[in-house]
């Protein structure tokens, strides 16, 4: 145990990596838990967003920015109403606002509700069906028909095998109604986005086995009289001599369908459909990522910037080797101008006239939002002002942060690379002697096509700030690197990506950066089920700890998880104790895929960190944690 009055010293103290104390407790990773999951601009051009609450049981709230800079922001959502859907599981794209009046979906019922913004009462629009059967997201107003048009997800009939349509709800005269099907037949379909000018509607949609980014098809579909869906055309993706995969499709003020695809070079770039020849043009090549892979609904990487004469100008964001850029586009010129931001991860952006708000991050800055004003001529950003932040104390643990280095390694096909964040310990009170090395600890992302992004997080700090270095890998399959690098994972998960993982490890080990008794690896979701192969068929980890589907050592399972259900993780629990490996069991009440509550974030963040100081060693951990009890280790 050291004393934080050594920070006075001129020298940091000598203390064995692992054992140095931070102020970076498991409570403030917990308290800087807040996340983001929508945004849109309401009509008063103020933005909205859907913010998580870890200390209010991760209930998540529709909020409205201040009226005046460095004002406090709004909540909108009623007491006892949590804004999220369920559809997929993942959710996202759980409310739309036109005007001062919000559609949002509820997370107790999943019906639909309608708010007026200012109003403590919500009114229901979907009829309530018990066991919340019913689920809705990505919703949009339709102007021409006065109803909501949304994807609707039925359990009612098969809860394993739901039906998915893109469905229409009334929401002018105050009744409940059953919402009316309009486009139907296919597996999955996403981003309903309704022509402003003319009665018609555009939409992706998917089929089994394919996942989104894997194949899908971008549909445009005329409105009759009576609203109903005909004369429908496919406008990309329905060529069988071309592999692509349509995503985020967005009408302009003027009736201009644009969209983002990954045909030919294998990069999510934007393009637009010609409706008189019904081809389309690519607005920008680059190969870069100007989209992601659509896990939640809600996804926007790009919006335009004002109307009439500005409705040719698309602010964007786009992702290559590791760093997020922005920029505008003009798509009659074809000029790109990139935009000067703090950010180096940029996740959403909506647009509004002649500014934008955005979600990012960066090394220094934690996932926040920012309002960005542009000049005249929609060129450069005048102005960069954070509306909100996930954690708005953390810079008083700044001397503590270890910054990110972006990182090659060699994987075990010749001549082939994968990419990772290195994070070295870093505590400006304490130092590692100089004949020992540290204890190394790999992620492994979720998806499996997610992607780390090297930026700020407190849950990898408080890993760093005691003396463990930590690597946060992107292996072959993740996004970020374009389709070739995703689809290394077809047909090899659990394969390329504990390989992947293993090199990183072993690479850091070669170069002199970590201690090769010493190393472990933990991930959630399909990182778990990585992490579970790398202790199973790999001798690099001396421990690994797996997130909501099962552990090698600590198996922290929510009770309600749909994704991956409980009882997997009770099979391997038990078989695992059967032979003797040490393991641990805990379930968490009212958890589903993702832990949302404070205080099992807290609890499951300090149990890592005390079990692995007990099984890998050499040191004793700072902080005063009551350990659970191992089976077949205590």
């Amino acid at each position: 145990m050291h004393s934080q009055a050594s920070a006075a010293a001129e020298k940091a103290v000598v203390a064995p990596y692992g054992s140095w104390e931070s102020p970076i407790s498991a409570a403030a990773v917990s308290a800087a838990g807040r996340t983001v999951e929508g945004l849109a601009v309401a009509g008063d051009g103020r933005l909205l967003w859907v913010e998580t609450r870890p200390e209010e049981g991760g209930r998540a709230v529709l909020v409205k920015e201040a009226a005046e800079p460095g004002g406090d922001a709004v909540d909108v959502t009623p007491e006892g109403f949590a804004v999220r859907s369920l559809a997929q599981e993942y959710g996202g794209g759980a409310f739309a606002v036109q005007g001062d009046v919000v559609v949002f979906s509820n997370y107790s019922d999943q019906r639909l509700y309608k708010q007026t913004i200012g109003d403590n009462s919500a009114q229901p629009l979907t009829p309530d069906y018990t066991g919340s059967v019913v689920r809705y997201a990505d919703g949009v107003y339709d102007p021409h028909f006065c109803r909501y048009v949304t994807i609707m997800e039925d359990h009612r009939k098969d809860s394993s095998n739901p039906m998915t349509t893109i469905a229409a709800v009334t929401i002018s005269d105050g009744d409940v109604n059953e919402p009316t099907v309009l486009v139907s037949g296919n597996d999955f379909y996403a981003f309903p986005r309704i022509d402003p000018i003319k009665r018609r509607m555009t939409w992706i949609e998917w089929s089994n086995p394919s996942m989104s980014w894997d194949k899908a098809q971008l549909w445009v579909g005329y409105f009759s009289e009576k609203g109903e869906v005909h004369n429908k055309i496919c406008i990309a993706g329905g060529d069988p001599t071309l592999v692509e995969s349509p995503t985020e499709p967005k009408w302009t003020s003027k009736g201009e369908l644009f969209f983002i695809t990954d045909r030919e070079s294998g990069f999510w770039n934007i393009y637009k459909w010609d409706e008189e020849s019904n081809l389309i043009v690519q607005l920008y090549s680059l190969d870069a990522e100007f989209s992601k892979p659509m896990w939640i609904f809600g996804v926007s990487s790009y919006g335009f910037l004002g109307k009439d004469d500005m409705s040719n100008k698309i602010v964007f964001c786009y992702r290559q080797n590791g760093r997020s850029c922005a920029g505008v586009l003009d798509h009659d010129s074809g000029s790109f101008s990139e935009l000067d931001i703090p950010f180096s991860s940029v996740t959403n952006i909506v647009s509004g006239d002649g500014f934008f708000y955005v979600e990012g991050a960066s090394a220094t800055l934690p996932v926040s939002i920012a309002k960005v004003t542009l000049d005249e001529k929609r060129k450069t950003a005048t102005n960069f002002s954070i509306v909100w932040s996930s954690s708005e104390d953390v810079m008083q643990y700044a001397s503590y942060f270890s910054l990110p280095e972006f990182m090659e390694f060699p994987t075990v096909v010749p001549g082939q690379k994968a990419y990772a964040y290195f994070y070295a310990p870093h505590n400006h009170i304490f130092q590692g002697s100089s004949d020992e090395k540290p204890p190394l600890l790999v992620r492994t992302h979720g998806g499996p096509t997610d992607e780390a992004r090297g930026v700020l997080d407190l849950g990898v700090q408080y890993w760093t700030s005691r003396g463990w270095a930590f690597v946060d890998v992107n292996y072959g399959g993740s996004t970020g690197y374009g389709r070739k690098f995703r689809e290394r994972l077809l047909g090899q998960w659990g394969v390329v990506d504990v390989n992947d993982c293993c090199s990183c490890a072993t690479f850091l080990v070669e170069t002199g950066r970590v201690d090769a008794q010493r190393l472990c690896v933990t991930g959630e979701s399909a990182g778990g089920f990585t992490t579970l192969a790398c202790l199973a068929f790999r001798q690099i980890f001396k421990a690994g700890m797996h997130k909501f589907e099962a552990y090698y050592i600590d198996n922290l399972v929510g009770l309600d998880d749909k994704v991956v259900p409980p009882d997997q993780a009770r099979k391997i629990y038990k078989a695992l104790k059967e032979k003797g490996l040490p393991v641990a069991l805990v379930e968490y009440e009212g958890e589903q895929h993702g832990f949302r509550k404070a205080e099992n974030i807290k609890f499951t963040l300090e149990q890592q960190m005390v079990f692995f100081a007990r099984l890998v060693g050499n040191f004793k951990v700072a902080d005063d944690i009551t350990p659970i009890k191992i089976e077949n280790f205590d």
